[in-house]
């Protein structure tokens, strides 16, 4: 006669029990974040940015979780870069959130540290190694990311400086996007300023008590200097990458500002008074525009032609 079938002994009860569990934990156990499954990030303003320039220059909300990897619908990280006497802090307060919520893995970096930095002030030395720091950073964002290229959003320097990186340091290969914002291409005369140092015969002077204090930068980004003649004497564009520069027609930094234009190639320039005529945002505030955030989500995402903005959310006039 066979054995009457019954529960099988509690041990192994308990045993098929903890390999179910384990099997489940298995199964739905951690993976690597995606940006489109993180948290919201607060989207920061102008009192933001100032408090993380002062307290939080090297990190932004939204900005530098490595493990993010991206998605199908976003399959190119972001790399903010900002510009002189700013951080990422400051520069990324606005952008990164903006960006992270949007679904991108966003990063950031500080560059150009000097003896005047003191932990807050970059983007004061030279423009060249600037650049090779941009290029250490796109290569861990790459790494870390597998991603093959990156898009590029920076401000004032941070719009010029990656052209370095682009066309000197091999950066063409792994940049699809380069987004400008207010960027210092082809140099400012600082409202006539620079114009009447030549013209006094002063120039020269005050470039060297520039690069004395540790802010050899300064000088690089004078219209018509050595540095500016050298960076865009083969052309502005090289093959392979997109360019889209915004300037603002309140911009008392860049002049003139059809400066921070680039011509030639797959690039596009746009004045944003153009879209929205009564933004007052000028230089310093251009991270901080609510049309600029929708321009730039464009063009690091669709990137539908005659893409118009909302007319809201203005930025400061600084």
């Amino acid at each position: 006669m066979k054995p009457a079938l019954g529960k099988p002994p509690l041990r192994r009860r308990l045993a098929a029990t903890a390999l179910a569990v384990c099997s489940a934990m298995i199964a739905t156990g951690p993976a690597p974040a995606s940006a489109a499954a993180r948290t919201t990030y607060p989207v920061g303003d102008l009192a933001t940015s100032v408090s993380n320039f002062l307290f939080s220059p090297d990190a932004a909300p939204g900005a530098n979780d490595w493990s993010c990897r991206p998605s199908a619908g976003h399959p190119r990280p972001v790399v903010i870069v900002h510009g002189t006497t700013s951080n990422l802090g400051s520069a990324g307060a606005m952008i990164a959130p903006t960006l992270a919520n949007a679904g991108y893995c966003v990063y950031g970096f500080n560059y150009g540290g000097t003896s005047l930095t003191l932990g807050h002030v970059y983007g004061l030395g030279e423009v060249a190694e600037s650049a090779r720091t941009m290029s250490a950073f796109v290569d861990r964002v790459l790494a870390a990311t597998g991603a093959a290229e990156v898009d590029v959003v920076g401000a004032s320097q941070g719009g010029m400086m990656p052209n370095y990186y682009i066309k000197r340091l091999g950066g063409a290969a792994k940049v699809r996007t380069m987004i400008g914002l207010a960027p210092t291409n082809h140099g400012t005369t600082m409202r006539g300023l620079v114009d009447i140092g030549r013209s006094l015969h002063v120039l020269g002077l005050v470039n060297d008590l520039y690069r004395f204090a540790g802010a050899p930068t300064y000088p690089e980004q004078e219209e018509g200097s050595d540095f500016q003649k050298a960076l865009f004497a083969d052309g502005d564009t090289v093959p392979g990458v997109r360019y889209l520069t915004i300037a603002t027609s309140h911009d008392t930094t860049v002049t003139p500002l059809t400066n921070s234009f680039l011509h030639g190639g797959d690039s596009s320039n746009i004045l944003l008074q153009d879209l929205c005529p009564d933004d007052p945002v000028s230089h310093s505030g251009i991270t901080l525009d609510g049309p600029v955030m929708q321009l730039i989500l464009n063009a690091v995402g669709p990137d539908e032609p005659g893409f118009t903005p909302s007319c809201t959310g203005y930025g400061p006039n600084i």
